[in-house]
């Protein structure tokens, strides 16, 4: 059973929400540039580059959690999983707002680029 929380916690704490909202294009600028933005969306752009960038704080906790597990007891693993998933579902929520706000303020072909660009990757087989 242990195993099986740890896997699970390992799972959505390392593969979450902040991974979930990364762009298939590395490089916010790439996106800039394929939007085509027009001067009146420059705004909303800055707003969702600032909504959807923790600064790493996000990444520092889950290492911080990752480090303290193995010392802690069973209870308080747990109560630290849940913290960590809560925390994860609250950025992911920041971030979900932030593109559906910023995505308002695109035109049709926009929104298409930026579903193109800011699909996830499958791997190749």
């Amino acid at each position: 059973m242990r195993t099986v929380l740890i896997g699970l916690w390992l799972a959505l704490a390392l593969g979450g929400a902040a991974a979930a909202q990364q762009p298939a294009s590395s490089s916010p600028t790439k996106l800039h540039d394929d939007l085509r933005l027009t001067a009146g969306q420059e705004g909303a752009w800055q707003q969702y580059l600032k909504a959807i960038d923790d600064g790493g704080q996000m990444q520092a906790r889950r290492q911080a959690a990752e480090q303290l597990m193995p010392q802690i007891p069973t209870p308080r693993r747990l109560a630290l999983m849940d913290a960590t998933m809560a925390d994860e579902l609250a950025a992911f929520r920041r971030q979900r707002e932030a593109v559906e706000a910023f995505y308002s303020r695109l035109t049709p072909d926009q929104q298409r680029t930026f579903d193109r660009d800011t699909a996830p990757q499958t791997a190749a087989r």
